[in-house]
């Protein structure tokens, strides 16, 4: 890794403290402050929500201005939506905690670029690596998350307003170490809307199914995450488990960015995103046996690695489907997908929790991963087909 691919991949660690810290604590107090019980989730699903309407935005800046300018746009909107939120905290007004999370998912949005970028910052042999090393970064977030969110939780006399003040602190730092990160210099302006329509690019089976993979197994993940500790609470499970669950969730989900890119330049893509689904229901019929502490537990680690494998594969698959030239109009959409699922899920994380149960939440899930795999088998038919062909 050189000095660039290093100044990311801590970025992409502050990036995921900011998203931790979130789930940890935007559904407990939206549960504090919401009108009614099934709204809990409405700011987590405001940050997807605003993600998925920024991502056109995003694109944009990022072809006029380049990776670093968009980026650091992207930190300075993180950085004002977090103090907006501790004042809508410290106000106890629900809405303005929504209208301030939406905001955020700018920022959401132009972070989740940061995979991307890693695969420019290296030889085009290293890419697999480069974007799974970048994505480990979020052992950052694994740890320091939770621990920002049960360390500020008490810093005032208004649960977790300390926290958000903390991530505005965050959002300061990674604005700094991004500052030094030397990025390619953006296309030229008569290249940068050039290559397919979208339309094309979006029609490619490859496309079809990193988009649709991606999104699914993110939607999983987060449908099952963000309802993790509201169902603690129902169960009866101290803040500190629900810290401690998240921690080891975070653990799972970017601890393997240190091999899945040896992984899947050894085996292949698409089997290493087969694993992560077997992955993801093992974590199913984990979180069926039981809601004690230790089922918490191994269902949401085993959740984090499946995930990095499915999320990491969809990436790596991605990139085979658009021309550099074409990657702004083709990422922007791939994360449309993502934020539009993750939009989806968060808000039935809060309803299906609160009003059918942690049970029913991951009979649920099932649905979505089944679809996976059908997505992940056709695909392997139509390359043999291609191979013998």
């Amino acid at each position: 890794m050189n000095r660039n691919l290093w100044l990311l991949t801590i970025c992409q660690g502050l990036f995921l403290t900011n998203n931790v810290t979130f789930i940890a604590i935007n559904g407990l107090v939206g549960l504090s402050l919401a009108p009614l019980g099934w709204m809990a989730t409405l700011p987590v699903m405001a940050y997807v929500v605003g993600g998925a309407l920024s991502t056109g935005l995003v694109a944009h800046t990022q072809r006029r201005f380049g990776r670093k300018t968009s980026f650091q746009l992207g930190l300075l909107v993180g950085l004002a939506s977090a103090l907006l939120c501790c004042y809508a905290a410290y106000s106890r007004n629900f809405w303005l905690l929504v209208a301030a999370t939406l905001v955020a998912g700018y920022y959401n949005a132009n972070a989740q670029l940061y995979r991307f970028a890693a695969a420019e910052l290296a030889l085009p042999a290293f890419r697999e690596k480069a974007i799974s090393l970048v994505m480990a970064g979020g052992l950052i977030g694994a740890v320091a998350g939770p621990n920002l969110a049960a360390g500020t939780r008490s810093l005032t006399e208004v649960p977790f307003a300390g926290a958000y003040l903390a991530l505005a602190g965050v959002a300061l730092l990674a604005m700094a170490l991004l500052a030094f990160i030397d990025f390619p210099a953006p296309p030229l302006k008569h290249a940068s809307g050039g290559g397919r329509p979208l339309g094309v690019i979006m029609r490619q089976p490859v496309f079809i199914v990193a988009a649709a993979a991606g999104a699914l197994g993110y939607g999983v993940m987060n449908l099952l995450m963000a309802a993790t500790p509201i169902a603690m609470q129902v169960c009866g499970l101290p803040f500190s488990d629900v810290a401690w669950v998240l921690e080891w969730h975070v653990i799972g989900m970017f601890a393997p960015g240190f091999f899945t890119g040896h992984l899947i330049k050894r085996y292949g893509t698409l089997p290493i995103m087969a694993t992560g689904l077997a992955l993801n229901i093992a974590c199913v019929l984990i979180a069926l046996s039981g809601v004690e502490f230790q089922q918490f537990v191994a269902a949401l680690f085993l959740l984090g690695l499946g995930w990095n494998f499915l999320f990491t594969g969809a990436t790596t698959l991605a990139l085979t489907a658009y021309r550099p030239e074409e990657k702004d109009k083709a990422q922007g959409a791939l994360n449309f997908c993502v934020f539009v699922v993750l939009a989806v899920s968060s808000l039935a994380s809060g309803v299906l929790v609160t009003t059918q149960g942690w049970t029913l939440l991951n009979i649920g899930s099932l649905l979505p991963l089944g679809l996976t795999g059908l997505a992940l088998g056709w695909l392997g038919l139509q390359q043999r087909r291609l191979r013998q062909a």
